[in-house]
Parts: C-alpha cells; structure tokens; sequence
C-alpha cells in the first residue's frame, strides 16, 4: 500500500512540475517570442527604427471561441503602421 501511495505522490509531482513549466512557457516566454517576431517583421518591412507594439484586444472575429487576440503595430515613435493590414 505504501508503494501505491509513493507512485500516486510522484505522478501528481510529475503533474504539477509539467503544469508550472507550461505556465511558465505560455506567460513569459512566449509573449518574449511573439514580440520578438513582430520586431524582425517590423524591422526588415520599414526600417532599423521601428520596433514592435502591442496594440488593443480584439474579440475572436469567428465567435468561435473565447480567445483574445491582440493586434501589434509597427512603430518608431512618429510613424504607426498596423502588422494586421
């Protein structure tokens, strides 16, 4: 019995450790991709100046889904131009 109750401990461990790496991922480090993307996107189509910034929430334009979708716009300050367009 005690073995079962160590297997049943270690699988939760297990559970959770994957669950806080994938939180991790999902918070911090893909908003550092997505915006890193967008900067080389924004940088390669109008110039060394411009950098990437996120822009308003948008709701899921199928209605399918409860998804927020975040427009980014290519900026350096003085000039705006949508990625979305």
């Amino acid at each position: 019995m005690k073995e079962a109750t160590g297997e049943l401990n270690m699988t939760v461990v297990t559970l959770v450790a994957i669950a806080a790496i994938g939180a991790v991922f999902y918070f911090l480090v893909w908003p550092l991709v997505q915006r890193t993307l967008i900067t080389q996107t924004c940088r390669s189509t109008y110039g060394p100046a411009f950098y990437a910034s996120r822009g308003t929430a948008n709701a899921n334009a199928s209605g399918s889904s409860q998804a927020t979708v975040y427009s980014w716009k290519c900026t350096n300050g003085t000039k705006t131009y949508n990625v979305n367009d």
